[in-house]
């Protein structure tokens, strides 16, 4: 799994991304599933939470809580998606901002998250992004964060936000790259034949892809088959 940013690095991203006019696109609504993902279909849905950085002005979260909501809001974008080609999406947190009370359209932040992501494809056995994508995430703009989430929304509801726009932004990076998805029929890319070669044990696993910065897994003891973690 991605290591997470430096402390030094995720504090000042975040209070950059914490005082942004929020204009990030709403995540609550969801399309038709789109073709341009060809064969998917979610296995594994991973988040960590490891070091995660609470940043500058900012409410404590429980990370339980938050890796849970972005679990579920991953469910909810790619369970729409019904292929026969297995991939997995592991989620690490590397820093949050959810906004807390201030001077209304002066001092009030956005709430923000940043997380580092990597889609494993399992026929391949290995991530398809050579370094992990890192995505910052803001809250929606408009209607109750106006004034500033902090005023209006709970934790929770900034939490549920954020992991709803993370799960869309994950989507958009995903359609970026339509060579990781072949269509139905359609052969692997000509990599996949070097994963032929390799014996079991040298083939990489799905909770490889929960690696945390110290080297364990979010999945150890894990049995198979697909699910969250």
């Amino acid at each position: 799994m991605p290591n997470a940013l430096s402390p030094l690095k995720s504090l000042a991203a975040l209070a950059l991304a914490g005082f942004l006019a929020a204009c990030s696109s709403s995540g609550a609504e969801l399309e038709e599933p789109l073709t341009e993902l060809g064969d998917f279909r979610l296995c594994y849905n991973i988040v960590t939470t490891n070091d995660a950085v609470q940043g500058p002005f900012s409410r404590e979260a429980d990370l339980d809580v938050f890796a849970d909501s972005i679990r579920d809001q991953i469910d909810r974008r790619f369970g729409r998606y019904e292929g026969t080609r297995l991939y997995h999406i592991a989620i690490h947190i590397d820093a949050y901002v959810l906004a807390m009370p201030g001077v209304p359209l002066v001092a009030s932040p956005r709430s923000a998250l940043i997380i580092s992501v990597n889609l494993w494809d399992d026929a391949l056995g290995r991530p398809l992004n050579e370094e992990p994508k890192q995505l910052t995430v803001l809250e929606s703009a408009g209607g109750a964060t106006v004034l500033g989430s902090g005023l209006t929304q709970t934790a929770e509801e900034q939490m549920q936000q954020l992991s709803e726009n993370a799960a869309l932004a994950i989507e958009n990076w995903m359609l970026e790259n339509p060579d990781w998805f072949p269509a139905p029929g359609v052969a692997a890319p000509a990599t996949e034949a070097e994963t032929t070669e390799e014996t079991p044990a040298e083939t990489a696993t799905a909770e490889q892809a929960a690696e945390t910065p110290e080297g364990t897994t979010a999945a150890e003891g894990a049995t198979g088959g697909c699910g969250r973690r």
